[in-house]
């Protein structure tokens, strides 16, 4: 049977799919979709539950791979796009998950955010908590919060925004969003940590985060392995030129 290659959800969204292996399948995640459990089923942009759904419901996508089951390795915020791991198997969520948490996976990520850094990189080592005044909202925090690292790099400078390229180390909630605006540079399109800027889609915000990279060797394999999301109507939206490799 001849696969596709996109999620094709039953509302009608289709997600491309980047990477697939025996063990898992990297989708290009759109911006708007939650990563909640499953079984909580209050909103319905809940991406698993979505994909459970179509799975169970035996849509051509999944059928065509004998999909039996499918869960989120890691997480990307709501509003954040790009590279999203999915395991197919428990034992795969296992192994993938250890990378993680061993920082044997390397991650990278677009970044516009408000004004012009001074410094051309530069990394943030803050710590980060939950903020105690508001449920789901972070803050550096360097009595109670846990370690926290992230990378900085200038790839372009506009006249009021700044492209850059951040690469975590850790995998703290936000912590890209929180490093940043510690820095005083928030996250363009951000409405929980900074101010809001227009977007070019129908005049709503649009966070100016995409996770465009992961990097590792596969447990199972040893193989490595590249995943890459494509960042052109990212960078065209935010009024960026197109990125040159090397």
């Amino acid at each position: 049977m001849a696969r596709s290659n996109h999620i094709e959800l039953g509302d009608g969204t289709t997600i491309q799919i980047l990477h697939e292996d025996r063990s898992v399948i990297a989708i290009d995640k759109p911006p708007g979709w939650m990563l909640v459990p499953h079984t909580w089923q209050k909103t319905d942009r809940n991406l698993q539950a979505a994909i459970v759904s179509s799975i169970a419901g035996g849509d051509f996508w999944a059928l065509s791979r004998n999909l039996t089951f499918l869960r989120h390795v890691h997480r990307l915020d709501a509003e954040t796009s790009g590279v999203l791991l999915f395991a197919r198997s428990i034992g795969a969520v296992e192994s993938y998950g250890r990378l993680f948490e061993s920082r044997q996976m390397a991650k990278s990520y677009l970044v516009v955010v408000h004004g012009t850094p001074r410094a051309q990189e530069w990394t943030c080592n803050d710590p980060i908590a939950p903020d105690p005044k508001e449920i789901g909202r972070m803050k550096v925090d360097f009595r109670e919060g846990k370690n926290a690292e992230t990378h900085f790099r200038v790839l372009q400078a506009g006249p009021k925004t700044t492209l850059l390229e951040a690469q975590p180390v850790t995998g703290r909630t936000h912590q890209i969003r929180i490093h940043l605006l510690a820095g005083g540079h928030p996250v363009v399109g951000d409405e929980l940590y900074g101010p809001v800027t227009k977007g070019a889609s129908k005049g709503k915000a649009r966070l100016g985060l995409r996770s465009v990279f992961l990097g590792y060797k596969d447990p199972f394999t040893r193989r490595p392995i590249r995943i890459e999301a494509p960042a052109g109507e990212f960078l065209r939206e935010f009024n960026f030129a197109p990125l040159t490799k090397g």
